[in-house]
């Protein structure tokens, strides 16, 4: 997976890849849980999304979370390609995201302790990478559904740069935007990691907690 998709600069528009009228086919449910993975989703769920390197491993992060995530899956986001495909994507000519789609219950896991999640799980500060990973569809991203998340995932922004800078590390590079569209990655991707238990994951912190969702602020 590292070997593919070495541009680390955005295509313009015009430059993007065509795509297709109709989406791609992907598994019909959730490999670990059987839920479907379109949907129906309970009443009272909430959707968010994340880009946080390959999301393979990615995804992993947010399933083990467990109690209160009742949906996991990955795909593509934040490009101009309508309908791409993984090889698309790892063209560079798409200009998407590898994400992680997940629906939870915000009565038993809060959105707090999903961004946590996201911020300990990778490292935000590499721009379009992770690691060997190197590509724009490994760039560290927060995609909100709502005021509220926006406002929460600045406020989890700022808390971790003050984290990072205390442990004399670099910026954050990380994208907070309005949620795109998603498009859900072939069925071979999804939890491919419960599928495939010795396969490929990048993913590695920078080993400075967040403490998000903790009530615990950070030692400067």
């Amino acid at each position: 997976m590292f070997k593919l998709g070495k541009k680390t600069e955005m295509p313009a528009p015009n430059d993007a890849l065509a795509g297709r009228a109709q989406p791609i086919a992907t598994a019909a449910r959730h490999f670990i849980s059987n839920r479907p993975l379109k949907g129906p989703y309970p009443e009272g769920t909430v959707a968010a999304m994340f880009g946080l390197g390959c999301f393979w491993g990615a995804e992993r992060k947010f399933w083990e979370l467990g109690e209160g995530i009742h949906i996991t899956a990955v795909g593509y986001a934040g490009g101009y390609t309508p309908n791409p495909t993984y090889e698309d994507v790892c063209s560079g000519r798409t200009g998407h995201n590898e994400v992680v789609f997940v629906v939870y219950d915000p009565k038993t896991i809060s959105y707090g302790r999903l961004l946590k999640t996201f911020w300990e799980a990778h490292d935000p500060t590499q721009g379009m990478r992770q690691g060997n990973d190197v590509g724009t569809q490994y760039r560290s991203g927060i995609y909100v559904y709502s005021p509220a998340q926006k406002e929460a995932a600045l406020e989890s922004q700022a808390a971790y740069t003050a984290a990072l800078r205390a442990k004399r590390l670099g910026p954050i590079t990380t994208e907070i935007i309005d949620a795109p569209e998603f498009y859900f990655a072939e069925a071979d991707h999804q939890q491919y990691l419960a599928k495939n238990p010795r396969g490929y994951c990048g993913l590695g912190g920078t080993g400075v907690a967040c403490h998000i969702g903790t009530g615990v602020a950070p030692a400067l």
